[in-house]
């Protein structure tokens, strides 16, 4: 079963193996507003941990989305550059940016898990 991990700018990674899917939290995308562009990073990319990984831009600002963990850039969701709505529609699916190689599976333990997140978002309101 994958385990899903969240940083304090909002990202999350979906772990299954040594395989991340990155994206934007629920959270995030309501904060956004409507996405409008979005761009990706190259494959085989190598991203550090805090790095900025993708861009999303949104009728109401654009904001960078900063690698949760570092790795190589697998694979990126190629369908947000034609519908990046798939964002606000389904962060924690469909609207995933991209999947990479974890380089070391320790900095895992830096993120939030999904009751870790959902207290940190209280102390936002």
């Amino acid at each position: 079963m994958a385990t899903i991990r969240y940083t304090k700018d909002h990202e999350y990674i979906r772990v299954d193996g040594d395989i991340g899917t990155v994206g934007i939290s629920d959270h995030a995308q309501h904060a956004l507003g409507d996405v409008v562009f979005v761009e990706l990073p190259a494959v085989g990319k190598k991203v550090a941990q805090g790095g900025e990984a993708a861009v999303v831009e949104s009728v109401k600002a654009a904001s960078e989305v900063y690698a949760p963990v570092a790795g190589e850039v697998l694979e990126v969701n190629g369908e947000l550059e034609g519908a990046p709505a798939k964002v606000n529609e389904d962060p924690l699916g469909d609207g995933w940016f991209m999947k990479i190689r974890i380089a070391d599976a320790a900095q895992l333990d830096g993120l939030m898990d999904e009751a870790a997140y959902a207290e940190f978002l209280k102390t936002l309101e």
